[in-house]
C-alpha cells in the first residue's frame, strides 16, 4: 500500500489514479492529521510526502515517520529546495523527486525502493548506547570506534562502519547487495552502486585473521553476504 500525501488536489488524484493503474494500492492524504489517521487504520507499505505543505510540512512529517515507524520514504520536492532535499535526506527518506516530474519516474523510484527495503530482516535491537561484541572485538556504537582482542583500536572508514554495524544488527541473516547498500549507503547507494563487494573486501582484511578464507563474513553465491559469528552486546 502507498501512502501519498500532498496538499493539492491536483497532483495527489493524478499520482493515485497513475499508481493504481500500473498495481499499486493507493492511499491518499491531504497532510499530516490525514496521513496519521491513514497509517493509524491501513498497513502501509511506503510514503510520497510532498516537502511544501501548510501546517506540518513534509520535513516535519518525515521526521515523524521515522521516530514512529521503519517505513520507507520518497520525498517531493521543487526545484529550488536543495536544503530541503538534503536535510529530508539526512532526517532518513530513502530517495526524492523534483517537481514537475513524470509519474513513471516516479513508479520506477518506488519500485527500486521497495525491493531494497520491504525484503529486510528486522534489527537485532536497538544499537544506540551498546558496545558490540565478537570474536574478542567491541565496535562502540556511540563512538564509531573498533577495537581489536589485544586492545588495539582498528581505524574505520565511515563505509566500513556503517557496513559493519549492518553486518551485526543483521547476525545470521543472509542480506543481498541492494540490502547492504540501503542499509549503509542509503541515496547514496547510486554512486557507490558497485563498491558493496570491495567494501567487504576491506572490511575483511582489517577483522578476519584470514581474509582469504573468511570466518566472520560468508560469501552466500548468488544471495550476498551472511554474518556467522555470535555477536553480544552491552549497554554503555
Amino acid at each position: 500500500m502507498i501512502l501519498v500525501v500532498d496538499d493539492h488536489r491536483e497532483i495527489r488524484d493524478l499520482v493515485g489514479r497513475y499508481l493504481q493503474g500500473h498495481g499499486l494500492r493507493v492511499l491518499l492524504a491531504d497532510g499530516g492529521n490525514t496521513m496519521k489517521r491513514q497509517l493509524k487504520d491501513h498497513p502501509v507499505d511506503l510514503v510520497v510526502l510532498d516537502i511544501m505543505m501548510p501546517g506540518d510540512d513534509g520535513l516535519t512529517l518525515c521526521r515523524y515517520l521515522r521516530e514512529h515507524t521503519e517505513l520507507p520514504v520518497i520525498l517531493l520536492t521543487a526545484m529550488s529546495e536543495e536544503t530541503d532535499r538534503i536535510v529530508g535526506l539526512e532526517m532518513g527518506a530513502d530517495d526524492y523527486l523534483t517537481k514537475p516530474f513524470n509519474p513513471r519516474e516516479l513508479l520506477a523510484r518506488i519500485k527500486a525502493v521497495l525491493r531494497r527495503t520491504v525484503a529486510l530482516p528486522p534489527r537485532r535491537s536497538p544499537m544506540a548506547g551498546q558496545c558490540l561484541s565478537f570474536e574478542g572485538w567491541a565496535l562502540n556504537v556511540d563512538r564509531h570506534q573498533l577495537v581489536d582482542p589485544e586492545g588495539v583500536e582498528v581505524s574505520l572508514s565511515t563505509a566500513e562502519y556503517r557496513l559493519l554495524l549492518a553486518f551485526l544488527e543483521h547476525a545470521g541473516r543472509v542480506l543481498s547487495r541492494d540490502q547492504l547498500m540501503d542499509l549503509t549507503l542509503g541515496r547514496e547507494a547510486d554512486a557507490f552502486d558497485r563498491s558493496i563487494d570491495n567494501h567487504v573486501s576491506r572490511l575483511r582484511r582489517k577483522i578476519d585473521p584470514d581474509a582469504r578464507n573468511p570466518r566472520l563474513i560468508k560469501t552466500i553465491w548468488g544471495g550476498g553476504y551472511q554474518w556467522i559469528a555470535s555477536v553480544g552486546g552491552t549497554a554503555q
